[in-house]
């Protein structure tokens, strides 16, 4: 009998030390921005207002995270309505036929102290890539109301002709209008699930 509890006692850690736990992004206070370069001389900045976000982690170190992210292209805002109708079309992101973005993990892994490299898969219009994001883990606290959060700063770049967002006027000069480098920079907080 007293095996059987001790067995019963190390099969109850077990489960609880490898439980999974489910983290969803807190969008009040996270942000999905970009930055291109514009006729090769400044950059234009932009935002996705709406996305939602979630993974999965054992480890205290999130080192086995499981990570899924989906961006509404229809949120896409530059402060300026024409450019973005246009980025909204098929020269670019053509977002009624792929009104999402998405991104799904490979692997997490620890560099050193809070750096991280995250891999994953990298969808937009009709296209899927392999992407490289540089992570900063920002720490984990519970807020004033007892809810533990923990954030992360994400940035890559990407070059956008692999995804066939195609437009390339050139100016008189013979450059090109927009830049083929998209700066990804992501600002994200997770709320862990009850």
């Amino acid at each position: 009998m007293k095996k059987l509890f001790i067995l019963a006692a190390i099969a109850l850690v077990s489960t609880a030390s490898f439980a999974q736990t489910k983290w969803n992004v807190d969008n009040v206070h996270s942000s999905v921005k970009f930055s291109v370069s514009h006729l090769v001389i400044s950059e234009v900045e932009g935002a996705f207002k709406k996305f939602t976000g979630s993974f999965t982690s054992a480890k205290p170190d999130f080192t086995d995270a499981a990570i899924n992210f989906n961006i509404d292209v229809n949120s896409i805002n530059t402060d300026n309505d024409m450019r973005d109708n246009h980025l909204k079309g098929d020269d670019f992101f053509n977002a009624e036929k792929y009104p999402v973005i998405t991104f799904k993990s490979t692997s997490f892994k620890k560099l050193s102290g809070n750096k991280y490299a995250l891999y994953g898969n990298l969808t937009m219009r009709d296209v899927t890539k392999p992407v490289k994001f540089d992570v900063v883990y920002g720490g984990t606290a519970k807020d004033g109301y007892g809810n533990t959060k923990t954030g992360f700063k994400a940035t890559s770049v990407i070059d956008r002709f692999d995804y066939n967002l195609k437009w390339n006027k050139l100016t008189e000069a013979g450059g090109a209008t927009v830049g083929k480098d998209i700066t990804l920079d992501l600002k994200l907080e997770f709320n862990q699930a009850k």
